[in-house]
């Protein structure tokens, strides 16, 4: 079921002198989002994705274009009704947006506050929040006293406090230390697996995407440029910019001086060999990774032949249990018996030919 929906939606501002022009921050973006996911729309500074996150939770109109939450057009809804939307989707920052006069269990209650639930019913939903987080024994104290993964973490209680079906994470994870990240991340995990709750996060790092993420959206100058599934995307990312992004994370084929380093510091003929693509391999009919080579297909194939072999570039992604990488050999021997491994490998893991060749 499609829980977030935009059609065709462009966001334009004014210029911001008199002689400017006007700033498309969204340019004709569709895209859906289906109950029980968590979609990822990543981008670098300007490429409009926080403006998406505002159209969602009706922070900002869209000049054209709808936004449906839940098949229902949230674009020309009264601002009463829009109070009620919102306490059905959660927000997260980047710079945690806490209240330094209150104390953390305050923090938390203070949604619940707004909404004028009972005392009982706002003190135990708090006590169950803060367990649910890892700070109960942290209920007393103050933010200044946290550390940035915690003050995240009750950001993320309170977030959850009107038990929201959407979250929205704007930038969750930039202010934090890779460690804490990787923390933050398991308990959005938590939040999307155990709760329910449809994600939809914006982030610019690419690590973001592939530890939490189901679907991706790749966003630049205001428009989508690429999005699917996360699997598919960085195990083949089709835009440069999407390229740019999946290298960050992922050790891709040499080329250029690097390709031209491993020819000198390896005899032989270095060859580059993708694996765990989703095909069937060649021998015995087994299904590996991701249903395609995996290393060891690959090195017991060329055991058979009388050449010698080295990995000397790459390295395997698992993706939610689903293999993809690239492996750059040197292979050495009698040139023919170089030529019939390689024919032979490739029939199951794809040769890629332009770095092939040493």
């Amino acid at each position: 079921m499609t829980l977030i929906r935009l059609t065709g939606v462009t966001k334009t501002f004014p210029p911001s002198s008199k002689d400017g022009s006007p700033v498309v921050a969204v340019d004709d973006v569709s895209l859906t989002v289906a109950e029980g996911d968590v979609c990822g729309i990543i981008g670098y500074s300007g490429a409009g994705k926080s403006t998406v996150l505002r159209l969602v939770n009706a922070l900002e109109t869209p000049t054209s274009g709808t936004v449906e939450i839940d098949g229902r057009d949230i674009t020309h809804l009264r601002e009463r009704e829009l109070r009620a939307l919102r306490g059905d989707i959660g927000m997260i920052f980047q710079q945690f947006n806490l209240f330094d006069s209150r104390t953390v269990a305050k923090n938390v209650a203070y949604p619940l506050e707004v909404a004028r639930r009972p005392r009982a019913e706002i003190a135990a939903r708090v006590d169950e929040l803060l367990r649910f987080v890892g700070l109960a024994d942290k209920a007393g104290s103050y933010p200044e006293q946290l550390s940035g993964g915690q003050k995240q973490r009750v950001g993320i209680a309170r977030a959850l406090a009107t038990s929201p079906r959407i979250l929205l994470a704007d930038e969750a994870t930039s202010a934090l230390d890779p460690d804490t990240t990787q923390e933050v991340l398991a308990l959005l995990k938590r939040v999307n697996d155990e709760l329910g709750v449809t994600i939809l996060v914006i982030t610019h790092e690419m690590d973001v995407i592939r530890t939490l993420a189901d679907r991706v959206v790749v966003m630049e100058h205001g428009r989508i440029i690429e999005s699917g599934d996360v699997f598919d995307v960085l195990s083949s990312p089709q835009h440069a910019a999407t390229q740019r992004f999946v290298a960050s994370i992922i050790e891709d084929v040499p080329a250029g001086a690097q390709l031209r380093t491993l020819r000198e510091r390896h005899p032989g003929r270095i060859v580059t060999l993708r694996v765990g693509d989703g095909g069937q391999i060649g021998h015995g009919g087994a299904e590996a990774g991701a249903g395609g080579a995996t290393q060891a297909d690959v090195f017991a194939a060329l055991a058979t032949h009388d050449v010698r072999f080295e990995l000397v570039h790459g390295g395997i992604n698992d993706i939610r249990g689903r293999v993809f990488g690239h492996l750059t050999l040197a292979l050495t021997g009698e040139a023919d018996a170089v030529q019939r491994a390689i024919d032979a490998v490739s029939a199951f893991a794809p040769l890629i030919e332009e770095d092939a060749r040493g």
